[in-house]
This record gives C-alpha cells, structure tokens and sequence, in this order.
C-alpha cells in the first residue's frame, strides 16, 4: 500500500507567504506604502530570507520569487537618468507591487474582520420566532370602526363631486381659452369702406355697440393705425383723451 504525502501548507513563522513578509517590513518601518523605499525594503527582505535559511527552514518558491522581483525593481530605480525622468516618460516599476499590496491589506482586513466576528458568534444560537397559534396564544380582532357599504357610498359620492368640480373646472378653461378670430386686414377694410360712404366721423363711431369688446377696440384701432401709415385717411384730436375724429384724406384736401 503506497502511503501518500500531503504537503502542508508553509509557514515560515508568523508569515502566511512574501506579501505577508512584505506588508509587515512596511508596517513595521513605518512606510508610506505608496512610496516605497525599494532599496531599504529589498535589504531587509533578503536579510529576513538568509535569516531562514540559515536556520534550514524551508523557503518556497513564491518567497525567492518575491526577492527576484525586488532586486529587480531596485536595479530599475538605480537606472542612470532614472531621477531625473519625468513621470509621463514611463510607469513607475513600483506600481504593480503597490497594488498586489493593496489588495492583500484589503483581505487581511477583511479576513482580520470576519475572525472577529466568528470568535464572538462563534456560540451564539439563534431561534426562530414563534407564532401565536404555536404558542396557543389567541389573537382577538380590533373592532371595525367603520361600516364597508358606508365607506363604499362616501366614496361614490366623493367621486361624484369630483367629476362635477372638474367639468366645471374644464367649461370655465374653454371659455377663458376661447379666441376671437379677428382679422386687422378685414378690420381695415370695413373702416375704410365706413370713412368713404360718410367722409368724416369719430373714432367710436366706428363700432355697433355702445361697449364694445376690448379685443374689438384693439383690433379697430390698429386698423386706423395701418391705415394712417398708408396715408388713406387722417386723424385729430383737439386735447389728449378727447375724441378722435377720422377723415377721409382725399376728401379733406379738397
């Protein structure tokens, strides 16, 4: 019978792995994580590993990577003319680290987050509620303060008020809404045809009704002004506000 191996999972103290390693240099430095000091990091890293080794304990693949990529990173920054550079001539070889790092703060407080909360719920039991039949609990109706079929009448007739008020509402709109189709051109006409046949006469002579309405007073009086524009007729008034008399134009030159 072959007997199988199961390789644990590896621990080099209280490190779960190299962001582990890493995210507690920076901690412990004090290190603005956006702003890594690559060089001293990398020192304190390989020193960290050699520590292990020379303590033979194991060190995987995934920390040696770790280092690999950290001696790389530190021998881009030390580029000749790599200060001097400005930050639109290319991206800064932290980045990629920074954010493999900020991602695993965020697990670590998340994860940080639900150890809490399991060691507290951890012996918490929960039941449901239980109802008022299971517990032979008699549940007794509040009396109805109304009757239905007079609630169902208050409301018809609220209904009814309401369609009256809102026909009334609609006839009155209809009414203010309503235009008189009055035409200044055929107001001129009927002016000048009225001057011709009599010569001269007021202004108020000019309309059938004693009141007349105010549109047909606007309209009246603009066909007068058109009609002096066009040199058809002339008017005078001996004072302000007194009558306006309107004559013929070619009659008066006569």
């Amino acid at each position: 019978m072959t007997e199988t191996h199961i390789k644990p999972a590896l621990k080099i103290r209280e490190f779960e792995g190299p962001l582990d390693l890493l995210f507690h240099l920076i901690e412990k430095n004090d290190i603005d994580i956006y702003d890594i000091p690559i060089s001293e990091i990398t020192e304190q890293y390989m020193d960290f590993i050699s520590k292990m080794e020379s303590m033979d304990m194991e060190v995987t693949s995934e920390f040696l990577v770790m280092a690999a990529t950290l001696v790389h990173i530190k021998s881009r920054m030390m580029l000749p003319g790599r200060k001097g550079d400005s930050e639109d001539d290319g991206e800064d070889p932290r980045e990629e680290l920074v954010i493999s790092l900020l991602r695993y703060k965020r697990c670590k407080l998340l994860s940080g987050e639900l150890k809490t909360r399991h060691d507290i719920y951890t012996d918490c039991y929960y039941r449901l509620p239980s109802t008022a039949k299971s517990m032979d609990v008699e549940i007794v109706l509040p009396p109805q303060e109304f009757v239905a079929s007079e609630f169902d009448e208050a409301v018809k007739n609220i209904c009814s008020r309401n369609e009256i008020r809102f026909a009334d509402i609609a006839a009155k709109i209809t009414h203010i809404l309503k235009k008189d189709k009055l035409s200044v051109r055929e107001r001129m006409k009927s002016v000048w045809l009225t001057i011709s046949k009599r010569g001269k006469l007021f202004f108020h002579e000019l309309f059938d009704r004693d009141n007349p309405e105010k549109i047909d007073r606007i309209v009246g009086f603009l066909a007068v002004l058109e009609l002096l524009r066009g040199n058809k007729i002339k008017a005078s008034q001996k004072k302000p506000f007194d009558v306006i008399l309107i004559e013929d134009k070619g009659m008066g030159d006569d």
